[in-house]
């Protein structure tokens, strides 16, 4: 989910598309804000670790 949003940054930059960085945006900070709860302990989505 980072990495996606991370490309969708990137080519809503380089295209001028605003919803695609806004999107882009709202992506990669749900990517991080699973990925620090995964790795200090608690369970995503059901799992242990989030991946």
């Amino acid at each position: 989910m980072i990495i996606l949003g991370v490309i969708l940054l990137v080519v809503g930059f380089v295209t001028g598309i605003a919803i695609l960085w806004t999107i882009g945006i709202i992506l990669a900070a749900i990517g991080l804000i699973l990925w620090v709860l995964g790795a200090v302990g608690h369970a995503v989505g059901g799992r242990r670790h989030y991946w």
